[in-house]
């Protein structure tokens, strides 16, 4: 054996010797050989939310304390004052269980993004100022699709009512952030309301009868929320259905 291949085994053994045998938590047996193709995540939706706190001061206690395993990417305060929390290469807690168009895990798709706002007060116009400022910013680093910009009571539907209805979503719009349709003409006879919520990414399909009728009443009160701004009740009127009809054909391409 030629001194050149000697040195090649062994340094090849040791590699191996100080290699990974397997996924973390896996039991299959592997072998370890690394590739220099890969890069870090890049998020591929933004999930804003509200803290249903006072003031700033308070949500951030919450957002840094170890005990309470919570925390976002940014905190924007009532004063326009934007706070990082969060590496946005690193998975935020912030989504918990969710769902979106098929997506179970919002955490490692997404920038969590909280608003300093108790839940029952308009949104401060520099807060919303600044929030222009920092989506923009995203989308452009990011290159974050304008319908992948949604609330957390949109992928937690039933569980979570926050962004509350006080909430710009039409003026974020208007950014390029999150679709919206003025005045759509109403949806054709026949429209089913169900399958279109599925299809503009709430969830469905539990397989049981109850649940899911259960499901697509939160996914209609959340929808009523974000696109209606009132979330009392879970009956679409035919505005709501023509918002919703319109919302489908834009997300697939097809708007006016």
């Amino acid at each position: 054996m030629t001194p050149s291949r000697s040195i090649l085994l062994c340094a090849l053994s040791l590699l191996a010797a100080c290699a990974p045998m397997a996924p973390q938590g896996s039991a299959v047996p592997v072998s370890w050989q690394p590739s220099p193709n890969f890069d870090e995540r890049r998020p591929n939706f933004v999930i804003l939310h509200q803290t249903t706190n006072d003031d700033a001061e308070r949500a951030l206690l919450t957002l840094t304390d170890p005990l309470k395993k919570v925390s976002a990417h940014y905190l924007v305060g009532r004063d326009g004052a934007v706070i990082q929390l969060v590496d946005e290469r690193a998975r935020a807690w912030h989504a918990g269980e969710s769902w979106w168009g098929g997506l179970t895990d919002l955490n490692s798709a997404s920038i969590g993004i909280e608003l300093d706002n108790n839940g029952d007060e308009p949104f401060a116009e520099p807060q919303i100022a600044a929030l222009l400022d920092l989506l923009a910013d995203l989308k452009t680093r990011l290159r974050i699709p304008a319908a992948n910009f949604l609330g957390h009571g949109d992928i937690a539907p039933g569980r979570k009512v926050d962004p509350s209805r006080h909430f710009p979503w039409k003026l974020l719009a208007e950014r390029g952030f999150g679709l919206w349709c003025d005045s759509p003409p109403p949806a054709p006879a026949g429209f089913d309301a169900t399958l279109a919520l599925r299809a503009l990414g709430y969830r469905g399909g539990a397989g049981d009868a109850l649940k899911e009728v259960t499901l697509m009443d939160a996914a209609a009160r959340a929808f009523r929320r974000h696109w209606a701004g009132d979330d009392a009740t879970a009956e679409l009127n035919e505005g709501d259905k023509a918002m919703l009809h319109c919302l489908v054909r834009l997300k697939d391409g097809n708007g006016r």
